[in-house]
């Protein structure tokens, strides 16, 4: 507080021109300063201020004819005020100005703008200036954001273009580089080299030994590559080529054939029932591999038709029931830490129970405990670690299925008394009012929802005495409903989320019992695929989606077999 005071007063001095011990210029403009205030802030001031003054210096006038005054100004209103304001247009200026000075509370403000303003455009000149201005937390934090985004700034960034070869190499040979195809990789490298091609064809051998020959399909091999100009100039490259060809023609083993790359984000199943028993297990879905493993952490309770959600790199287990009880306990699973940790329980048990996180809250929806079917709302605040009571639905449900979109709520279906409810609700949390909505087509049961393109799918579902394979999508812009191409497989209580602009559909409950099978809907092509089973049949779990750095940091499953 003394000091906050203290530097309060030295400005207002400043301001007026009192008690000034120095004269800064830039340029042709004067700031008047007190060297002790400037000291508190810059080591540079500070050796500056300390040293002897030459015979020209005695009237304290300090000058710095290649800089410029507007950033000099913000420099000097920071040291008085321990504020600065970063702009777009400021901040690479600001960045090099506090640097030179030894500004260091200065320069993380701008490395923290900078990081907020990640583009592929932008990243790779932030990447730069965080490893010439020595901060390798930011350039750490970049380096990841250009793996993870790699397709869509080596194909816009102009800076790409100007990486060194041994800079791309290092980029290209990373397990963290995420494509969804590894031509990408290959058609990256022919950028590059097209950019300069007499100075940079001869890195090619070197670029090409990089790129996942094995990842890429015998067509575009044959098609693509192999008949290249640059390749075919390459007696290095083309044995690549042709190796890798051989080896696909030949092997009769299982892809992959090579280690595949890691995804950005990757799939999390969490509890249910496997078969005819409740299940402790975390399993992981790798879309690269194509391939489900059991994770080395697993529940600390086992926990059926319970909700899950992820916030601040954390999961949240919420409710359900444990084989003898109706939960309102919270489990909260560190990603990093594998660790678990037991938050407030909401005041209510709910079985079949609706879980969002929105605006950094959850929401838990409806559900059902020992007395019947629930229409309450609670939202839990983890900040303060409490529940507290919303307002609630206007249909008691459970059962339920919700999702969130453009700042608000949707709720679906359920079960009321014994009839599949088509009763839909939104909920506005400035107003903590649920409003009716157009109903869906038909009622279902243990559907589940998701917000995919700007609609909100419900897909699936239990529909008076059979399981459903029906899709149904939601436009809150007409509100309005219309019927989307049905699943492979008909199923519900099962797991759903949007997965690299996919949909992805997994496990459930048919008419025969749990089920393992998988499969995927792509917008573009409005149909439904196949892919890898889940290891176990299983149903009643949850699904989240979980970033690969959180992913990489804390959690591993069995690497896949590779040659």
């Amino acid at each position: 507080m003394s000091t906050v005071l203290s530097n309060t007063i030295f400005n207002e001095l400043r301001l007026e021109g009192k008690l000034c011990d120095a004269v800064i210029t830039v340029g042709n403009v004067e700031f008047k300063v007190h060297r002790i205030v400037l000291c508190n802030c810059s080591s540079y001031f500070r050796d500056l201020f300390c040293r002897k003054p030459s015979p020209s210096e005695q009237q304290q006038v300090y000058n710095f004819p290649q800089g410029s005054p507007d950033t000099m100004s913000l420099i000097v209103e920071f040291a008085y005020t321990g504020s600065v304001v970063v702009t777009e247009e400021n901040v690479l200026e600001l960045l090099v100005a506090a640097d030179r000075f030894a500004v260091k509370a200065v320069v993380r403000v701008c490395f923290d703008f900078l990081e907020q303003q990640l583009s592929p455009m932008s990243c790779i000149d932030v990447w730069m200036l965080a490893d010439l201005h020595k901060c390798p937390e930011l350039r750490q934090k970049v380096y990841l954001y250009i793996l993870h985004h790699f397709q869509e700034v080596a194909g816009f960034s102009g800076n790409f273009l100007q990486l060194s070869a041994q800079q791309l190499a290092d980029f290209i040979e990373r397990d963290e580089l995420n494509v969804r195809r590894e031509s990408v990789v290959f058609e990256a490298v022919l950028r590059w080299i097209d950019f300069a091609p007499e100075e940079r064809q001869g890195d090619l051998t070197k670029l090409l030994s990089k790129v996942r020959l094995l990842l890429i399909s015998s067509t575009y091999l044959v098609e693509t590559v192999s008949t290249n100009a640059l390749v075919r100039k390459s007696m290095a490259c083309m044995t690549l080529v042709i190796d890798a060809m051989k080896t696909l023609q030949d092997s009769k083993l299982e892809r992959p054939l090579t280690r595949t790359r890691r995804p950005s984000t990757v799939l999390l199943a969490i509890g249910g029932w496997e078969k005819d028993t409740l299940t402790n297990r975390i399993e992981l879905y790798d879309v690269r591999a194509d391939r489900w493993t059991k994770m080395s952490v697993s529940m600390e309770d086992r926990r059926v038709f319970h909700g899950c959600v992820v916030l601040n790199g954390s999961v949240y287990c919420i409710g359900g029931y444990d084989g003898g009880d109706y939960l309102s306990s919270v489990r909260i699973l560190d990603l990093v830490t594998q660790t678990w940790q037991e938050a407030r329980p909401m005041h209510k048990p709910r079985l079949q129970v609706s879980v969002v996180a929105l605006n950094g809250c959850i929401y838990a929806m409806g559900g059902c405990d020992q007395l019947g079917k629930l229409r309450t709302t609670e939202r839990y605040q983890p900040d303060t670690g409490q529940w507290t009571m919303m307002a609630p639905m206007h249909e008691h449900r459970s059962g339920n299925s919700a999702a969130t979109l453009h700042g608000k709520v949707y709720i679906f279906g359920g079960v009321n008394m014994d009839e599949p409810l088509s009763t839909a609700e939104c909920y506005k949390p400035q107003s903590n009012q649920w409003t009716l909505i157009s109903p869906m087509l038909s009622g279902c049961n243990a559907a589940c929802s998701v917000a995919y393109k700007d609609k909100i799918y419900v897909v699936g579902g239990f529909s008076v005495d059979s399981h459903t394979n029906r899709v149904f999508i939601y436009d809150p812009l007409s509100n309005e409903w219309s019927e989307g191409n049905p699943m492979v497989n008909a199923r519900s209580s099962f797991g759903i989320a949007v997965l690299e602009d996919q949909l992805y559909a997994a496990g459930g409950f048919d008419d025969h019992g749990t089920i393992c099978k998988v499969e995927r809907y792509d917008e573009t092509t409005t149909s439904w695929h196949i892919v890898r089973d889940m290891e176990r049949p299983r149903g009643g779990f949850s699904l989240c989606v979980v970033e690969q750095d959180i992913y990489s940091a804390g959690l591993s499953g069995e690497e896949p077999p590779c040659l």
